[in-house]
């Protein structure tokens, strides 16, 4: 939802990888930002409508991204997405920096404008696949967030360290960054950024989404 500089940008970024999209917004002007071979869905009308959104396919969306200019407008986007349709991958961009912990609680994770980028939010809205954080010197190490089935939320951590061989370098919660121990148990809303050998991070991201823990 937008179609401004971000959510056009965001939109290619998206068809590139192979991904099917379709972008909402209230101006039929804003879709020229998206070009003429553009070949994803373009739909005119208000972003948390939802006629609108079913008209945009988002009942069977993989990812939903609210990306307009209100604040308001994008929670309440991303909050129908998460609770009406059940989109699971869904990120919401804020420009109020103080707003982000009260929607961290509400389960929506956020961007904020001061420190916005396309990778940021592909982050969220895919599983596998993005853009590491960080490389070691040597290139030999990446530093990444990834997403995790929900069957792991309550089990420890230190399970998907031994299960997976990665390390978990430090866990996103409710908006604030900790340090885990071997007795921190994964939950729901959590973001963990893991370390791992950068040529198995691919395969590792896939094995964390779709794996369930063991018995």
């Amino acid at each position: 939802m937008g179609c401004g500089r971000v959510g056009s940008t965001l939109a290619h970024s998206l068809v590139k990888r192979g991904h099917d999209v379709a972008v909402i917004d209230q101006d039929p002007a804003a879709f020229h930002r998206l070009g003429p071979g553009f070949p994803g869905l373009r739909v005119q009308g208000v972003g948390f409508d939802r006629e609108v959104m079913k008209d945009a396919g988002v009942p069977d969306a993989f990812a939903f991204a609210a990306v307009s200019s209100g604040d308001n407008s994008n929670i309440i986007a991303a909050r129908v997405a998460r609770e009406t349709f059940g989109v699971q991958h869904v990120v919401a961009r804020i420009y109020d920096p103080a707003r982000a912990e009260i929607y961290q609680r509400l389960g929506i994770p956020t961007v904020a404008t001061v420190r916005w980028a396309a990778d940021q939010t592909l982050h969220h809205l895919l599983p596998e696949g993005t853009i590491p954080d960080y490389f070691d010197p040597s290139g030999a190490l990446a530093l990444s967030r990834v997403h995790v089935d929900k069957r792991w939320v309550g089990r420890r951590l230190s399970e998907i360290e031994r299960l997976f061989g990665c390390r978990v370098a430090f866990v996103t919660r409710l908006g604030d960054g900790i340090i885990p121990t071997d007795e921190t148990v994964y939950q729901e809303g959590d973001e963990l950024h893991l370390v791992a050998p950068r040529g198995t991070l691919p395969e590792l991201e896939h094995k964390l989404d779709t794996v369930q823990p063991p018995d």
